[in-house]
């Protein structure tokens, strides 16, 4: 399929291109069986817009958004139709040292706002209408940190794709015309060793990552023996095309817990380009070589999602 054949097809994406926001809520739940639940879900999904209206009307300016995806499994019990053509669960990926696992979820509903009361409030009302159809599965709230940095001190998403080049990137085309303007999204929850990262010192964590700490510049490592996480995510296909995805991680966190983390959220076109970051990250390029962040930051979930077109959304909840 050509690169060139994405702008032919009309879409009514969901707001995955809003722009990168102060804070976020990121909710994975599962489905509960039985048709009531499956119910309330399409009702509840069906007047998301409506909710967003009710609490982003306080302020206008906090620009609240909701993205929702949905799980292969559920999306059978939901339709009869196909399905997005690589819209499957996630694949876990076991590397030499380290395991990307794969966690349950049915829904994940992506908040942000720049305002944290306007995610909190959006997510009471929502679970709310929810009531007992779901069972919360992950609920995390992320914050913007600094000018776009990540709790390691780097910053994070540099390499998004922006203006015209997003819906190249994140949106599916005319390769699958039932499914064009959705997006598969990835999510995975990292948990930070800090007193080890900082032990290692900026010079070694800058080889890691492949960028400078204070000027966020690119560091080639393409003669280095060992590829850096900036690399290693790059995907290239056998045509040397490039394939980029689009980014929304979140630092959370307490200290007061110890607890420091990213919320990896990835939307792709093409949910194999995702895939086969995390394979490159966990196995390594060449195999044994993985992603030496590992060391350091832990998964503790891995779910896939496909954000539909509003179009399609309103199809599955029978509306």
């Amino acid at each position: 399929m050509s690169e060139q054949t994405w702008d032919r097809v009309p879409i009514d994406a969901q707001s995955v291109e809003a722009p990168l926001s102060q804070s976020a809520v990121f909710l994975v739940v599962a489905a509960k069986n039985g048709d009531a639940a499956l119910t309330t879900i399409r009702e509840t999904v069906a007047s998301i817009d409506d909710l967003i209206k009710t609490v982003g009307f306080r302020d206008l300016s906090g620009r609240l958004s909701c993205v929702v995806g949905f799980g292969h499994d559920l999306w059978r019990r939901l339709s009869n139709d196909t399905l997005p053509a690589e819209l499957r669960p996630f694949k876990p990926v076991d590397g030499p040292v380290h395991h990307a696992p794969a966690t349950p979820g049915d829904i994940l509903f992506h908040i942000r706002a720049e305002r944290i009361d306007l995610c909190f409030e959006f997510e009471r009302l929502l679970l709310s209408a929810l009531d007992d159809a779901v069972n919360v599965i992950d609920a995390v709230s992320g914050f913007r940190y600094f000018d776009a940095r990540d709790l390691l001190g780097f910053v994070d998403g540099t390499a998004n794709p922006v203006g015209s080049d997003i819906p190249e990137a994140a949106l599916v085309g005319n390769e699958d015309p039932d499914f064009a303007g959705g997006s598969y999204v990835v999510v995975q929850k990292y948990l930070h060793d800090l007193k080890a990262w900082g032990a290692i010192g900026p010079t070694e964590q800058q080889t890691i990552i492949g960028r400078t700490i204070v000027d966020n510049v690119e560091i080639d490592d393409d003669d280095a023996p060992r590829k850096s996480h900036k690399s290693l995510a790059t995907i290239v296909d056998e045509q040397g095309i490039e394939h980029d995805i689009l980014r929304d991680n979140m630092p959370f966190g307490s200290p007061a817990r110890g607890e420091f983390g990213t919320y990896f959220i990835g939307y792709s076109r093409r949910l194999w380009v995702i895939e086969k970051m995390l394979e490159r990250m966990f196995i390594g390029d060449p195999p044994g070589s993985y992603d030496r962040l590992l060391d350091f930051s832990t998964p503790k979930t891995g779910t896939t999602f496909f954000a539909p077109s509003r179009r399609v959304l309103t199809r599955l909840c029978g509306n």
